[in-house]
């Protein structure tokens, strides 16, 4: 796990200079060590985060010489054994014990094809010496982050997008587009748009491959179909079904094993980091360390989930931590969180993992994770309605925008809305996938809103302080097996229903059977006092001002009542238009 950069000039030399500046601003992403290496019109950048292979010789950018290839490398490739040994069986000779070799020495026995039999989490850079040809990959659910640039000769990728800010030359305009998506689908911008004009990011499972001359082509090598089965899927039973998931489960847990230093869980309290507890415990995995957090409460409205995060801990006699967070310790942190985005986040879930990640990574450097649950087990609450959905576009935008276009009338600046450019969005997507409503709207949720919310949350902020997180619940195979199991066993009895079967035979049933919750963070659902002063000072900054971004008069309103605007989900809208703009502030755009 680290951050990568480079930068690929079709005539002259790269910039050092600003690729430094863009390497230096991803230290948090690597603490560990650093390197540059520089031939010819390509540079690679690396800030390590060691957890294989903690030896000199894991170092990046990592040369093989005998290869002819170079590569940056971002992530964590767990069947690195057994690729190791299939290509060992080949004759191929290791110079290092960990993955980023094996990546190498798959290229050059595989091609860019290489990229559909590594399991785990990925962006790299890929150089080859001889043709000056580069292959950029991300992985297949996009959990580790590739963005970049473009300037008059020249190509500049990084893990961040403030990084790439700070090695100047970015076109920092707002995409009205990218806007549109950010206020209806939760912050989610799809790729391969940011909320930048200047900056891009590379869509999951995708390739991206740059000739010397500058000529380019994607491929995508991996896809998924919700609703599609194998002709045997129609005579399992739902027994069969639950099995089918405890053991892809099982063995996505013990996969994200694979490390040279202790490995803990950030544990809700809910099912799905629950299931982590459990599945590792029936590994036999040693002194497994838990950690939650909890904040204050306002009003009725609790802030931590310690009741149930106990009960895991003492059931499987976990080392666990409760981490209790101050309103005020919030507060004091929401600047630092903004700062550590790499695009604009509205969750209120994002100051918390920031804080949690700051006391875990004080303790462990990897974490499992339970992310990716929800969408690919159908646990959120509207997805049984979608079982009869008549106008599944309709029903969707009803149900996940957070802002209509109606809506976004009357709060951006005229010349910044353009056309209903994210109903457009979900009308293609279902036109584009077949089958049933349901499925339609678990694909959709999966392979776009997933990726650019609560995955690229989790890796942001524990990145911030140099924390791995790695998410069973995203490994392809579970994903895989998912997107087969009918609709109706996934999203009935309140969503989850087969992972909650499944998760019967490990995790204590008072667990199983709690009511849905969230990673509460009350202050900025609800903001008041302290809160709402931050709000506005954010909107009534100069700089907000001038840039124009919204509509006075509706801020004003939703300033003087700042729980009148809530979305459909319950969440502050005024939050919303906040953060944008706080988070343009902060990364001096």
């Amino acid at each position: 796990m680290c951050g990568i950069c480079g930068e690929i000039r079709h005539s002259g030399q790269p910039a050092l200079a600003a690729l430094g500046r863009v390497n230096d601003a991803m230290q948090a992403r690597g603490p560990d060590a650093a390197g540059l290496y520089v031939q010819g019109g390509i540079a690679l950048g690396h800030r390590r985060l060691s957890i294989l292979d903690l030896s000199s010789a894991a170092q990046q950018p990592m040369i093989d010489a005998a290869l002819g290839l170079g590569i940056a490398f971002n992530g964590c490739i767990y069947n690195f054994r057994e690729l190791r040994a299939e290509l060992q069986a080949k004759g191929y000779r290791f110079f290092s014990d960990g993955d980023t070799e094996v990546i190498l020495k798959a290229y050059h026995a595989w091609g860019r094809s290489c990229v559909q039999r590594f399991k785990g989490m990925f962006a790299f850079a890929l150089w080859e010496r001889d043709s000056g040809r580069v292959v950029l990959a991300r992985d297949r659910l996009g959990i580790k982050p590739l963005y970049y640039t473009e300037g008059p000769g020249f190509f500049r990728f990084a893990s961040s997008l403030p990084a790439l800010l700070a090695g100047g030359d970015v076109d920092t305009s707002l995409d009205r587009t990218a806007l549109h998506h950010y206020f209806s689908f939760h912050a989610a911008v799809p790729a391969p748009r940011t909320i930048l004009n200047g900056v891009k990011k590379l869509e999951p499972a995708t390739l991206l491959t740059i000739e010397p001359d500058g000529t380019r082509r994607t491929e995508r090598y991996w896809r998924f179909h919700v609703g599609e089965q194998r002709p045997t899927d129609r005579a399992m039973s739902h027994e069969e079904w639950s099995d089918a998931v405890l053991d892809a489960m099982t063995a996505a847990v013990d996969r994200r094993r694979v490390a040279d230093v202790p490995v803990g869980v950030l544990l809700s309290g809910g099912l799905d980091s629950s299931l982590l507890v459990a599945l590792l415990s029936k590994l036999g995995h040693e002194d497994i360390r838990t950690f939650s957090i909890g904040f204050d409460a306002v009003g009725e409205h609790s802030g931590d989930e310690f009741r149930y995060s106990d009960i895991i801990a003492r059931t499987f006699g976990t080392n666990h931590e409760q981490i209790r967070i101050g309103g005020d310790r919030a507060l004091e942190a929401l600047p630092k969180a903004i700062a550590a985005m790499s695009e604009p986040m509205v969750s209120h879930d994002t100051v918390a993992f920031y804080l949690l990640s700051s006391e875990v990574a004080k303790r462990v450097k990897v974490v499992q994770s339970g992310q990716g649950a929800d969408e690919v087990f159908g646990g959120y609450s509207w997805y049984p309605g979608f079982l009869s959905a008549n106008d599944p576009v309709q029903q969707y935008q009803n149900a996940y925008f957070d802002w209509k276009h109606s809506d976004l009338q009357r709060l951006l600046a005229p010349d910044l809305l353009g056309e209903d450019s994210s109903i457009d969005l979900v009308e293609r997507f279902f036109a584009d996938h077949g089958g049933a409503a349901v499925d339609k709207v678990l694909q959709i949720d999966t392979e776009i809103m997933m990726v650019d919310d609560p995955v690229k949350r989790v890796d942001n902020m524990t990145m911030a302080f140099g924390l791995e997180a790695r998410v069973p619940f995203l490994d392809h195979e579970v994903v895989e097996l998912a997107a087969r199991i009918p609709a109706e066993l996934k999203v009935k009895n309140g969503g989850k229903h087969i992972l909650k079967e499944a998760a019967r035979r490990c995790v204590p049933a008072e667990v199983i059977d709690r009511p849905k919750g969230y990673f509460p963070v009350p202050s900025l659902r609800y903001l008041r006092g302290p809160f709402l002063d931050y709000v506005r000072d954010v909107l009534g900054d100069e700089k907000a001002r001038t840039r124009g971004l919204y509509q006075r008069d509706f801020i004003d309103h939703m300033l003087q009542n700042p729980e009148a605007e809530m979305s459909p989900k319950g969440h502050s809208r005024l939050w919303q238009a906040a953060l944008l703009e706080a988070w343009l502030q902060t990364h001096g755009i």
